[in-house]
């Protein structure tokens, strides 16, 4: 499917969000661990989510649906029943890698299979930690790629440095971590997102964290307990840049989670001129609440270091506010978003050029010059859901039509996104406030 977009009037509204993808992965992965029921609430039912929710089925687990967004999960105590066959992970690195953790234990052999994006993206970086803990996984894929096959057995606990901040190497070693003996120890460089940590307490697993050092005692399981996944600040992030870069432009966006690992964007966003309030509401397990912007003329700024693995995801839709903003802004230290669903660091240079918009493409960066008009163009979203977002989003700055080919990726994280741009949008052009609920959830 090709979306078409055309240059859209300031953005006022309120919405929501669908539930956080991280979130919906690990709420999914502990209470599948727990010992009985548990009900999720707020489940993202995109495809990425979904994979891992089939996984889980796949390996013994029941789970029922009684609504789009709600989820009955039968915990196992983890123990896990082997494959019928091999377990298809789709796109989903995440459910490749923290699932490797949690089958390491298992007295059985996996097979981990995806498509082809997902074949192409490294795995070594959780092979090499998960093998030091006496795991047995192999790569059939070449350079330590997918499909993947984990050979199951007894696990020792390990205290390891890891060489980047990643939420997922250090996840998959503390969930391998659960089935080890001893204790087992994860060091960060900077500190990536803590939903994992943050979830093992929420769901009664003791941790000691003692600044970028997190550790937890092998044999520790998750209690069973009903979980809501807040809105995704990541989706957010599209509508938030697409506010904070329209002078006159109001948005609010509701029951978003606000993890202070996950909103650097608010003060990216802030330092580059945009007036950004946040109000949390609840701090059970992941604090979430509501985000307000108020749009205005953007400004460059430098996004580098640690605060890169807080803006990881939304680094493609900061690229479009920094062509948006007066003066030339530089990302470094991102060379982390040349192995995500495609090289992204080379699709936004492409696209943003294609646009109109000098760029200059680093090993592991970009300098943007924005503050000139960007031109429609068409652009292929490169199977990369984000890509294709952060693009749709620039076309409603774009003089003429912007279009953007390929983008059933989407689905893999936003369900819908493209209805509620054209709401948005239509919206733009009457005086009726617009307000955007996400799913039955947000009755309750």
């Amino acid at each position: 499917m090709d979306w078409l977009i055309r240059k859209a009037p300031a953005l006022k509204c309120e919405l929501e969000v669908p539930g956080d993808k991280s979130i919906s992965h690990r709420s999914v992965m502990l209470a599948s661990l727990a010992d009985g029921p548990c009900v999720v609430r707020g489940f993202l039912p995109g495809e990425d989510c979904l994979s891992t929710m089939e996984a889980f089925r796949a390996c013994g687990v029941e789970i029922e649906r009684p609504a789009h967004t709600t989820l009955i999960i039968h915990g196992t105590g983890g123990r896990f029943k082997a494959p019928a066959s091999a377990v298809d992970c789709g796109n989903s690195g995440t459910t490749m890698r923290l699932l490797s953790g949690l089958l390491a234990s298992q007295p059985f052999q996996t097979r981990l299979t995806g498509d082809a994006s997902l074949s192409k993206r490294p795995m070594k970086r959780i092979i090499d930690p998960l093998s030091l803990m006496g795991a047995h996984i192999h790569a059939e894929g070449p350079q330590d790629r997918p499909p993947l096959r984990v050979e199951g057995g007894a696990l020792r606990g390990i205290d390891y440095i890891s060489p980047v901040a990643s939420a997922q190497i250090k996840s998959a070693i503390l969930l391998a971590g659960l089935f080890a003996s001893g204790q087992t120890s994860v060091t960060e460089p900077h500190l990536s997102r803590d939903h994992t940590e943050r979830m093992f307490e929420y769901f009664g697993i003791p941790l000691k964290r003692e600044g970028l050092k997190v550790t937890i005692q092998g044999g520790s399981r998750p209690q069973p307990r009903d979980f809501r996944v807040p809105g995704d600040v990541s989706s957010a992030a599209f509508w938030l840049v697409a506010a904070a870069a329209h002078p006159g432009a109001r948005l609010r966006v509701n029951r978003v989670g606000l993890n202070p690992s996950r909103t650097g964007l608010l003060g990216t966003l802030a330092r580059m001129g945009a007036r950004v309030r946040e109000f949390e509401h609840s701090n059970s397990g992941e604090p979430f609440g509501t985000i307000e912007i108020e749009g205005t003329s953007l400004k460059a700024t430098r996004i580098m270091g640690k605060e890169i693995p807080n803006v990881i995801d939304e680094l493609p839709i900061l690229s479009v506010a920094a062509a948006l903003a007066d003066g030339t802004t530089v990302i470094s230290d991102a060379a982390e978003l040349r192995i995500k669903e495609t090289d992204r660091l080379a699709a936004i240079a492409s696209h943003l050029k294609a646009m109109g918009v000098p760029v200059v493409e680093k090993a592991d960066g970009l300098e943007i010059t924005g503050g000139q008009p960007l031109r429609g163009a068409k652009l292929d979203s490169l199977g990369d859901h984000r890509i294709a977002m952060a693009f749709a989003i620039a076309g409603l700055f774009a003089e003429g039509e912007t279009v953007i080919t390929g983008t059933e990726c989407v689905n893999t994280s936003y369900p819908g996104f493209y209805d509620v741009l054209q709401k948005i949008t239509a919206a733009g052009h009457s005086q009726t406030p617009l307000i955007i609920r996400q799913d039955e959830e947000s009755a309750e």
